[in-house]
């Protein structure tokens, strides 16, 4: 079903927020990754806060659905859904990269909700097939959803678990790549051209749908889209900004993995709205 334009308004605010929580916690950090937490934003929020069957009170449900995050540069987006959903206590965005913190750089398998530990790029996608094949032999309902960055398109491993899943009817897996083609020393045209991506996870066999990862009702159309698919697995390529939501930001590479001065957390909050 589509959202209702009350509903897509409430995580819009959401999403707002949740920039305002991460960049909050990246500046009190000095340390993390603001440009790849943004441009997830919205493809997190829907999941976690509409889409996603998971319960903080049965977080072992063998029925709950996955969610891995290949990209595990963007956990604070992660962390800030978890919290959200009940996993994390309120307060923990501020222990962010800290000692003995459970809100590390990336996601680790000792933190509640988190199903995949993700720091090496390439391998996330392989895991959630793993989770996947093994939820429809044991005849669950459940879903499993792998976000991608697109820099990681550059790993090979990537295109081994693309060229398998169809194979073993994955229905149950949907990849979302968030598209904001910028990676870490550049745009991805300049490190390592992809070309026509929709047409490379097509020639691997996968259904494809392509929409604003921004847009929080055409994201919510894609993944009906993907339930809906049978037979093979479903990605998502999801057009994104790097940065979105904070102009000076926005498209930049210097904003993948930086810490946040006191002017710039200024002038980001000042665009966000942060003191409402």
């Amino acid at each position: 079903m589509p959202l209702t334009n009350e509903r897509a308004e409430e995580l819009a605010e959401q999403c707002r927020q949740f920039r305002v929580d991460v960049l909050t916690a990246i500046h009190g950090a000095q340390s993390g990754h603001p440009g790849g937490s943004l441009s997830v934003c919205e493809i997190l929020t829907l999941l976690y806060q509409e889409l996603m069957n998971v319960d903080a009170k049965r977080p072992d449900d063998p029925d709950r659905d996955r969610l891995v995050l290949c990209k595990g540069h963007a956990a604070p987006m992660l962390y800030r859904n978890l919290i959200e959903k009940g996993f994390l206590p309120a307060d923990s965005m501020a222990t962010l990269r800290k000692l003995d913190s459970q809100l590390q750089g990336h996601p680790s398998i000792h933190t509640p909700g988190v199903e995949m530990p993700s720091g090496p790029l390439g391998i996330g996608l392989s895991a959630a097939q793993g989770m996947a094949l093994g939820l429809k032999l044991n005849g669950s309902p459940a879903r499993v959803y792998a976000v991608l960055g697109d820099g990681e398109l550059n790993e090979g491993a990537v295109w081994e678990a693309a060229m398998s899943a169809p194979k073993f009817g994955l229905d149950n897996l949907t990849a979302i790549v968030d598209w904001n083609k910028v990676q870490l020393d550049g745009t991805t045209d300049e490190i390592m051209p992809i070309r026509d991506l929709p047409a490379k996870w097509s020639a691997f066999g996968w259904n494809v749908v392509r929409c604003d990862g921004h847009d929080l009702q055409a994201l919510c159309s894609a993944v009906e889209l993907a339930r809906a698919t049978k037979g093979v697995p479903t990605v998502i390529i999801a057009d994104t900004i790097k940065g979105k939501g904070v102009s000076f930001m926005e498209g930049k590479a210097a904003w993948h993995g930086k810490a946040i001065s006191d002017e710039d957390y200024a002038k980001a909050m000042a665009e966000l709205g942060g003191d409402r």
